[in-house]
């Protein structure tokens, strides 16, 4: 069964050659596209939907959240409004909640979570476990959101447990805990901050995770310089996230990272992706994450709604990217392409075609998913240009229109 989608004002496809066509069609056959080009220019299809003039970029690429979760911590965000620094602990909050939740009803809220993020245009996502903190819970968060999310990270480094000593909950993470979790993972990440995890804590975490077969990412650099960004561009990370505050030497250091990359093939050794999110700035009231910086050094830069409970309780990325535009000067083209080839690249998904099996997301190529956002507008300038507006029209996730 193939589809016409046609009438398109604006494609942004954020393929390779970045390209923005006007006046275009995407044909969808299956779970693929199998043309774009000029509207004038399009090939039969089994059935078209006419979009009236309106806009279609990629599907957001969230590929940082933290989905598994119960309980609500709106007194911390409270507090911290009113002038509270923003520290770690509060986690602990949410994994109280988290192990007193069924299963039944911890899948209802992520699944619920996950319906809202696809309704504003996100098609591909990561999240987390790390709210469960012993290997009964994260493994159980674990097998739960192998089933709500397109991949998924083990964070039982998100926090040391009250009353636990540190090196034997460290043990515990690199031992029985990351064993139990693997049949249903992709990545590990820790959480590697003071009042988290020390940066040897973190290095025997990811060392023993990367032994595991686990790609490897890292929460650094979020509450003041620290040793994240080094440790992430050691271990050749995928990405880290957050990284609000970056020395002279943490810059150089991600920047050596993409030398052997070749942008314009998307071939080569890949870096370490910087994860920027801009949501969790505003509400830890933490400086926001120097992407125009990173951007003209070289580093490839991704931008994530880090949905949670404690710092950023949404999963709108269109909020994300019209606040890259407006405060962090990023332009229209560069926040769109960060918030979805780049969330892709962040989780090894940029590449693949009908050639191999796999079918990269975050760009609109012929043989890549099928994932459309549709805005209610002519152009993906609207989303920074009307800020806060809901924009989203249309989705197709995987070939299947999701909205």
């Amino acid at each position: 069964m193939s589809t016409l989608i046609t009438n398109i004002a604006e494609l942004m496809t954020q393929d390779l050659e970045h390209r923005v066509l006007k006046d275009a069609a995407v044909v969808v056959e299956g779970e693929r596209i199998s043309w774009i080009g000029a509207a004038a220019d399009a090939p039969a299809a089994d059935d078209a939907v006419d979009l009236g003039g309106r806009a279609v970029l990629p599907g957001w690429v969230d590929s940082h959240t933290h989905l598994l979760f119960a309980g609500d911590r709106t007194a911390e965000f409270e507090a911290r409004m009113a002038g509270e620094s923003y520290a770690a602990g509060g986690i602990a909050v949410t994994m109280n909640a988290t192990r007193a939740t069924s299963d039944f009803d911890l899948t209802r809220l992520a699944l619920g979570r996950v319906d809202e993020a696809v309704s504003q245009g996100t098609t591909y996502l990561e999240t987390k476990t790390g709210y469960g903190l012993d290997v009964e819970h994260e493994t159980r968060s674990a097998r739960i959101a192998s089933t709500v999310a397109d991949q998924v990270t083990f964070l039982g480094a998100h926090l040391v447990p009250v009353g636990q000593d540190p090196e034997e909950y460290t043990e515990l993470v690199c031992g029985p805990m990351l064993a139990a979790v693997r049949p249903f993972v992709q990545w590990a990440d820790v959480f590697c901050e003071e009042g988290a995890f020390t940066a040897e804590q973190s290095r025997r975490v990811l060392l023993a995770c990367r032994d595991a077969g686990l790609g490897l990412r890292v929460h650094g650099n979020q509450l003041g310089e620290g040793p994240g960004v080094q440790l992430a561009v050691e271990l050749d990370a995928a990405s880290v996230d957050h990284v609000n505050y970056l020395a002279a030497g943490d810059l150089d250091a991600l920047v050596g990272t993409w030398t052997g990359w070749d942008a314009s093939s998307g071939t080569g050794r890949r870096g370490t992706v910087a994860t920027c999110l801009p949501a969790c700035d505003l509400s830890t009231r933490q400086p926001l994450a120097p992407a125009r910086a990173l951007l003209d050094a070289g580093v490839q830069v991704a931008l994530a709604s880090n949905c949670n409970p404690g710092t950023s309780y949404t999963s709108s990325m269109a909020f994300c990217v019209a606040t890259a535009v407006l405060q962090m000067r990023l332009s229209v083209h560069e926040a769109v392409r960060a918030a979805t080839y780049g969330g892709a690249l962040a989780l090894h998904k940029d590449t693949g075609n009908d050639a191999d099996g796999e079918r990269a997301v975050g760009s609109i190529a012929v043989g890549h998913r099928a994932d459309l956002h549709v805005l209610s507008a002519p152009s993906a300038t609207h989303l920074a240009y009307r800020p806060g507006m809901p924009l989203t029209y249309a989705v197709w996730r995987a070939g299947k229109q999701a909205r």
